[in-house]
């Protein structure tokens, strides 16, 4: 276990998520903003970073994805305590984005024993779209970035099962099913 710059950010978003539930209850709704966003740039930065610095690392790929899962399993939560008149209002939408995080990761929890971690660049493109939709939706401006976001949610989450389908060991950072395709090849001439 090494606690390098990409490490700490992704244990910074492990660390927020209680904080971000405090500021919920008491109400802080524009302090939980500007924290949420704070983690979203956090989120954005370990991995390129990671990257540069050539600190990429299982560890750090597993503890990346359990900041990644905190911040997913926070977001309701505020909404719920502090703008529950647009979860409602976006219910459906809402149920979809969940569905289309938990599902892939249900289906590789089962398959490998342990989450995913494949970082694809559609997970790295959504979580961008994600930040700044929800950021919009929740701050008032508008509900329809998180609404066109929707498709390419579920996009990402079939591209996530298929690449799982694929590959029959525990992969992390693998940006993308072509590069799926090309492990399950060497996992073939292996056998």
């Amino acid at each position: 276990m090494r606690w390098n710059i990409p490490n700490v950010l992704s244990a910074f978003r492990i660390a927020a998520a209680p904080v971000l539930v405090i500021l919920a209850i008491l109400g802080h709704g524009c302090t939980f903003l500007v924290l949420y966003a704070v983690t979203l740039a956090s989120d954005a930065a370990d991995g390129f970073i990671a990257r540069r610095l050539h600190e990429e690392s299982e560890f750090g790929a597993r503890l990346d994805s359990w900041g990644d899962f905190a911040m997913v399993l926070v977001l309701p939560v505020g909404g719920v305590l502090l703008w529950g008149d647009i979860l409602m209002r976006e219910a459906v939408f809402i149920v979809i984005v969940l569905c289309s995080y938990f599902v892939p990761t249900v289906v590789g929890a089962i398959k490998y024993g342990k989450p995913t971690s494949y970082h694809t660049w559609g997970a790295k493109v959504s979580a961008v779209l994600f930040g700044v939709a929800v950021l919009l939706l929740f701050s008032g401006v508008s509900p329809w970035p998180f609404r066109v976001f929707v498709p390419l949610a579920v996009l990402e989450a079939v591209e996530e099962m298929v690449m799982t389908c694929m590959l029959r060991e525990w992969h992390a950072g693998v940006p993308s099913v072509w590069h799926a395709y090309r492990l399950r090849k060497i996992e073939r001439e292996r056998m």
